[in-house]
Formats: C-alpha cells, structure tokens, sequence
C-alpha cells in the first residue's frame, strides 16, 4: 500500500514564537492621531517632573532606606500581605532617617500608592519607577498620577459616615475636579459643595431600579408620586468634602484654605490628561467610553494595539479602578476567546492596583494561563520571556484558546500562521497535545484550521484530529 503522506512529513512547523505575542495576533493597524498638547500656561514636562518629584522626596528616601536595608524578600511587609510595615521596621527606619514611626508609615504608604515600593504576596520590594527616578521624568509623572488617583486611600476617611456615602463622594469628586480645571484659579468650597450635591443626586437617580413584578392595585386611582429619590435628604456632604479636598492637597493635587480651592500646576495638568483621554475616546471611531466592558473591549477588537491602550486608558479613566478591574475579569470569563486575551491586555495598562484581583482568579482553569502571564510580566518578566512560567498543559490550552479568537475574529491566513506560536516541533505533537488538554473549543478550533490550510495532507490529519476528539476516540 501506498500513502499520500511524505514520509519525511511536510507536517513540521517552522521555529515557535513566544506565546505572549499570540494574543496580539488579531489586532490591525491604523494610523496613529496626533498627540493633543496641553493647555497654554501647563509648566513643560521636566518642570512638571521636578515638582513630583518634590512633592515625593520623603517617600522616595523610604523607598530607598528600604531597598538598602531591607532588600527584596525580607520582612519588610506584614505577613498579611497588607504591605505595611512591622512595628520593628518602622522604628529602625525611623532612627535610621530621623524621622518619627508615624511619618515613616506615611511615607511608605505614600511610596506604595506612586508605586515607589510595589508588594508581592507577603514581601515588599522596590518598584521600577525607584530605579528610573532620577533619570526617567515620564516614569517619575506616571508615579505621581497612581498617587493622585489613590488620593481617597491618601488620607483615612471621617468615621461617623455610612460607606456608600463615602462612596458616592468619591465617585463624584472626577466632576468637582474637572470643575476646578475648568476654572483655572480659585473657587469658593459652597461652589464645590453645590455642585457635589448635585452629582450624587445623578448618581443616585442612575442608580435607581424598578421592580418589575406584580404591583398592588389601590382601590381607587391615586394621583401620580413625585420620584421619592430626589427628595431624599442627603447625607451631609461638606464633612466629605472638606475630606475629599484635604486628601487632594495631601496628594499636592490642589490647595485649600480660606473656603477655596485651587488645582496646583500638578493637578491641573493630571486633571487636563484625563479629560483629554476620555475625549479622545469619544470621539474616536469605537466611541467606547461609555460601554460596559465587553462591548468596549469589542471597539478595540481592531484598534493597532497602541490606539487600543489609548481606549482601555480612556475607559479606566472614566471609572473607579476596582469597578474597571471587575467588569474586564468578568468579560473575560465569558465564551469569547478574543474578549479574554483583550480583557488582560486593559489590565496590562491598570498595573499595580489590578494585581490582587488578578491574582485571585489565577486558580480558574479558563483565567489561569492569561492571569500567570500576566502575574509574571507584572513581576518584572520580559514579555517574550513569561510564556515559561506556564505548564506544558497550560502553554497548550493558552494556544487553543487563542487559535479560537482568531478562528472567531481573524482570516484564514492567521490562523494558519498561528501555528508558528505553538511549543511543539511537529503537528502530530501538537495535536496529541491538543486533545488532551481539553480545551471546551478545541473541536471547532481544529476544523477551522483543516479548512483553512493549504497542505491537504496536513489539513486531513487535522480533521481526523478534530474527529477523534468529537467522538471520543483515540
């Protein structure tokens, strides 16, 4: 008998790329806008960069104590995990620096929120930004922008208030700041308090429900009720106001005294950056600023990746982060293969504030090859180089799962160069592989690609593949 099968087997694929570069796969290019240029009067980059890093001198000197004495891996943080410092810690810091155990504490909190120290499990390290600090201005401004947008975690809040009022100020407190940028000078607090009031009013009636199910039936018709929501006294809003404004200053995003408050050239500036980025996403052709998680990780689908980051950064700017890092986790634990490569992608750019929850979704089997990857690069893994942290089982369910998004989303050709990301040398070791890791897709991944492959060769030993795997044969 004789085989169509060359014995020397054109069935070998070409040298494996890393899989970290697979997800990208499906992304297209465009051309690139213009970046927009801050209003007339911001103080230039290096200036703007000399001020943070003044403002964050105590903070880098912890970092820095901490990274000479301490080193990475000691015990430097709680075993909790908390990041804070032992009581043992704190005083030899505090006579090392000659500064008391309480300002030591605030400036390793301040260090942690700008992302000067970055903590791991239950160990503490120096973060990045510590080594580029002196050199790198964007690295320095990125750290006082993460400072800025933890300000509500800057200064403990006003006990005596019920959490969702605190909430809804924080909520809120984006509007109150665009209002001050806006304003470019000083504005008297009764303004603010004005207009806060009126900003948990539209959060409160956005939040509120109907109930759809069977209503009573009065006797007789009673005339329409006014909406008892916007008469509902508020929670007093001036003590988390006052709050709200002396973190904000904590932070040096703004000054207040004399019932004003005025955005400093920091502020101003970080305020102006965040609003160009949800403009520039609303006016961009996804218009995605808007939409839940799927449906803007949908707009990006066939951003270039660069435009991509400018939407996620868009999207998250326009939200609490834990909200933002919810609603990605969510959209990726869907069906949609392409949506959980983007969803980590948007968590790639939340950095440091999405690594406790990513971490807690590292045990889900769909989440576990994306988290680790993520995890890995998180912890300071070259990109090309993290694909190593994962099993063989987990590399092999990772490629299946993002040979599905380009089944779903991509063209043939991409699917067949898909093949080129994967670990084994041969495709018969691939697809041994393939139907063992038991991937819920993988039957329709396989037929996908027989039908998109030249080789008639290699495509019949794909559908064989994929027809064993649906009967269960071997």
């Amino acid at each position: 008998m004789t085989s169509r099968i060359p014995r020397d087997s054109r069935l070998r694929l070409v040298r494996p790329r890393p899989l970290a570069a697979a997800p990208r796969a499906v992304n297209q290019r465009r051309p690139s806008r213009p970046a927009p240029r801050p209003p007339e009067g911001t103080p230039a980059r290096a200036e703007l960069a000399r001020m943070a890093r003044s403002g964050l001198a105590a903070a880098a000197r912890v970092a820095r104590w901490a990274d000479a004495t301490l080193r990475p891996g000691r015990d430097g943080a709680s075993p909790e995990g908390k990041g804070t410092l032992s009581d043992e810690t704190a005083e030899q810091a505090a006579a090392d620096l000659g500064l008391t155990a309480a300002q030591v504490r605030a400036d390793w909190d301040t260090a942690r929120l700008a992302g000067l120290i970055e903590v791991h499990g239950d160990s503490a390290r120096p973060g990045w930004r510590l080594r580029a600090w002196n050199r790198d201005d964007s690295a320095v401004l990125r750290g006082w922008v993460a400072l800025f947008d933890a300000w509500s975690l800057a200064s403990p809040e006003p006990s005596g208030h019920e959490p969702s009022a605190v909430a809804e100020v924080v909520s809120a407190m984006p509007q109150v700041l665009s209002f001050l940028q806006l304003s470019a000078g000083p504005v008297p607090v009764e303004q603010l308090l004005d207009l806060l009031e009126q900003r948990v009013i539209e959060l409160r009636t956005e939040r509120c429900e109907i109930s759809y199910g069977p209503q009573p039936v009065p006797d007789r018709p009673e005339p329409p009720q006014p909406e008892p929501l916007a008469d509902t006294p508020l929670t007093p809003l001036a003590p988390l106001l006052e709050w709200a404004l002396q973190a904000l200053a904590s932070v040096g995003a703004l000054t207040y005294g004399d019932g004003q408050a005025t955005l400093t050239p920091l502020g101003s500036w970080a305020v102006w950056v965040k609003l160009e980025q949800i403009c520039v996403a609303a006016q961009s052709p996804a218009g995605n600023i808007e939409q839940a998680a799927e449906g803007m990780l949908r707009g990006c689908a066939q951003l270039r990746p660069n435009a991509a980051r400018a939407e996620y950064r868009a999207w998250l700017a326009a939200r609490p982060v834990g909200n933002a890092v919810s609603e990605l986790l969510s959209a990726a634990r869907g069906e949609d293969a392409l949506l959980r490569g983007l969803a980590f992608e948007a968590l790639r750019v939340v950095g440091a504030p999405a690594e406790h929850d990513v971490r807690s979704v590292a045990d889900e089997p769909t989440l576990r090859p994306y988290a680790l990857l993520w995890l890995a690069e998180h912890d300071g893994i070259d990109p090309e180089d993290a694909h190593e942290v994962l099993t063989r089982d987990e590399a092999t369910w990772l490629w299946v799962d993002t040979a599905a998004a380009v089944a779903d989303h991509g063209e043939a050709p991409m699917l067949v160069r898909h093949l080129e990301s994967a670990l084994q040398p041969t495709v018969p070791a691939l697809l041994e592989e393939v139907r063992a890791v038991g991937h819920p897709r993988t039957v329709q991944v396989l037929v996908a690609l027989a039908a998109a492959h030249p080789d008639p060769a290699l495509a019949k030993a794909v559908r064989r593949a994929a027809f064993q795997v649906h009967t269960g044969g071997s």
